[in-house]
């Protein structure tokens, strides 16, 4: 069997060792005027010599400035780096900038970058991101529709929230989210779980529910809430007590026959193994805020080892959305569906193809890397 070798095959060589990266921007858009920070995008831009461009998201907590910060800091010293050694400036970066956390904005950072070194790479050897990790077992993913702001709703206006979404989005299941007072614990249980009781009358037994307490209870008001949703046939709990009380957390997790579900705010794969190691047994990273599509891949290997459900947190519409879909396309073992949080078109100018739902779920883009028509224009016209 004879095999070519890099001089005789220059499209190769030239892929792999020559594309050079020239500039990486780290920049904030605000889609609408008077957007607060949090309704704003944090991208990070990455060109090479080639001509290829990648793009890439942080979380975009406090508009993500703090995570664009960082890699404004760094970006000079990748001009010229090889973007396909993405492991090795990953692992650089993060130890450069240890002492800073390494939770919150350096994770932030380094997923915007990661997401967009995969979709540079993608794009230089014209493959979707989800062929280079393996490849897709599904390329068509339901969703299901996260419902936020219910805290500060009455029963009646939590269900006709619910009931749009639900009649016009078609998912495959529904997750009501409080995004209550984090100060204030088991502040209304008993009015919290009046509306989980008035949300199963509206939808019926058999239809897929699921409850986001936003860290709000104490571990006795957690227990007391996931009883009655044991009762009424909820699927999952997720975040009953502060992410960051992890003994609490998995007490919860091991108490209660509903399946409790954390992770979303945890940075780093050791953080989420001592969560699994406290009990819980589904655990939700999320793709702009750990690790970028690489991070992400690792905690899929960490949850099929451990045996424990991955099901990715994700809120952002446009790139975070897609690069999920991406790496969800080629678990063997999905679970459940896709987050699909409150509706939003703020984005859609910036795409040429922005991800829309339909039939109940999202289709996994095709094109090189992250397969996302962007339009440079749009961003640079709205950058802060």
């Amino acid at each position: 069997m004879l095999t070519a070798t890099a001089h005789e095959r220059p499209d190769l060589h030239t892929q792999s060792g020559g594309d050079r990266i020239t500039s990486i921007e780290a920049f904030q858009v605000t889609w609408r005027p008077g957007d607060p920070p949090g309704r704003r995008t944090a991208f990070v831009r990455v060109r090479t010599e080639g001509g290829f461009t990648g793009y890439g998201e942080a979380s975009p907590m406090m508009g993500g400035e703090h995570s664009l910060m960082v890699v404004r800091d760094f970006a000079g010293s990748l001009v010229g780096a090889d973007p396909f050694d993405q492991a090795v400036i990953s692992d650089r970066l993060l130890h450069r900038y240890i002492k800073l956390g390494p939770e919150g904005a350096v994770t932030g950072a380094l997923a915007a970058l990661d997401i967009a070194l995969w979709d540079l790479k993608g794009k230089i050897l014209g493959l979707p991101v989800h062929k280079l990790l393996g490849g897709a077992w599904r390329t068509s993913l339901p969703f299901y529709a996260s419902v936020g702001g219910n805290a500060g709703r009455s029963v009646d206006e939590v269900l006709r929230t619910v009931e749009a979404r639900w009649k016009t989005e078609t998912p495959a299941a529904i997750k009501i989210r409080w995004d209550g007072d984090r100060t204030r614990q088991d502040h209304d249980i008993a009015g919290d779980i009046e509306k989980a009781r008035a949300v199963r009358r509206l939808v019926g037994d058999g239809f897929p529910l699921a409850f986001d307490a936003n860290n709000q209870y104490s571990v006795g008001g957690a227990i007391r809430v996931g009883r009655a949703l044991e009762d009424l046939g909820y699927l999952w709990f997720e975040e009953p007590v502060q992410h960051y009380d992890v003994r609490a957390m998995g007490e919860v997790a091991q108490r209660l026959d509903i399946t409790v579900s954390a992770a979303e705010q945890t940075y780093t794969t050791q953080a989420l193994v001592d969560m699994i190691n406290a009990g819980v047994r589904m655990v939700q990273p999320d793709i702009i805020k750990m690790g970028g599509i690489t991070g992400l891949m690792q905690c899929a290997a960490i949850c099929f080892a451990h045996g424990v459900e991955l099901v990715p947190h994700q809120t952002q519409p446009g790139i975070g959305h897609v690069a999920n879909l991406h790496v969800l396309s080629t678990l063997m073992h999905n679970t459940k569906p896709a987050e699909f949080a409150d509706p939003d078109d703020r984005m859609h100018v910036a795409f040429g193809n922005p991800p829309r739902p339909e039939n109940g779920e999202f289709t996994v883009p095709q094109g090189p890397g992250l397969g996302l028509q962007v339009h440079d224009e749009e961003l640079d016209r709205r950058r802060m």
